[in-house]
């Protein structure tokens, strides 16, 4: 189980690690345009639990945290393509690969915490 406080610094430990990969990527095109998407949507989701954990209602957090698990998904999808784009950097291959495994595992997370807090929104109001 994990405490919000786990959850936020493994979100930031995720936008930090894929700031440190677009530092070491070589500076083309198409590095460019990928790690500016990856850099916005490795970072919100870290924002985006923040907003969760402060959220005035259920259904407001389980918003939230949609959010949180649609901008993981893509920070993967950039990930893989930066992956696939520098296919020949043994170091971005396997420190992408790396980040994909996290990214799915956070993907799991979100998913299973929406699960739970829509049954605990649907319990409540089927209490009243």
């Amino acid at each position: 189980m994990y405490t919000p406080e786990i959850l936020l610094k493994r979100l930031t430990n995720f936008a930090n690690n894929c700031r440190r990969l677009i530092l070491k990527l070589t500076r083309n095109e198409y590095n460019i345009a990928y790690s500016k998407q990856l850099i916005r949507s490795s970072s919100s989701p870290g924002a985006n639990y923040i907003e969760a954990i402060e959220a005035s209602s259920s259904k407001e957090f389980a918003l939230r945290l949609k959010i949180c698990r649609k901008e993981t998904k893509e920070s993967e999808y950039w990930l893989k393509l930066i992956q696939e784009s520098n296919n020949t950097a043994p170091f971005i291959k396997e420190n992408a690969a790396t980040l994909i495994i996290e990214a799915n595992e956070l993907i799991k997370i979100f998913a299973a915490s929406i699960i739970t807090s829509e049954r605990n929104q649907k319990i409540k109001k089927l209490s009243k």
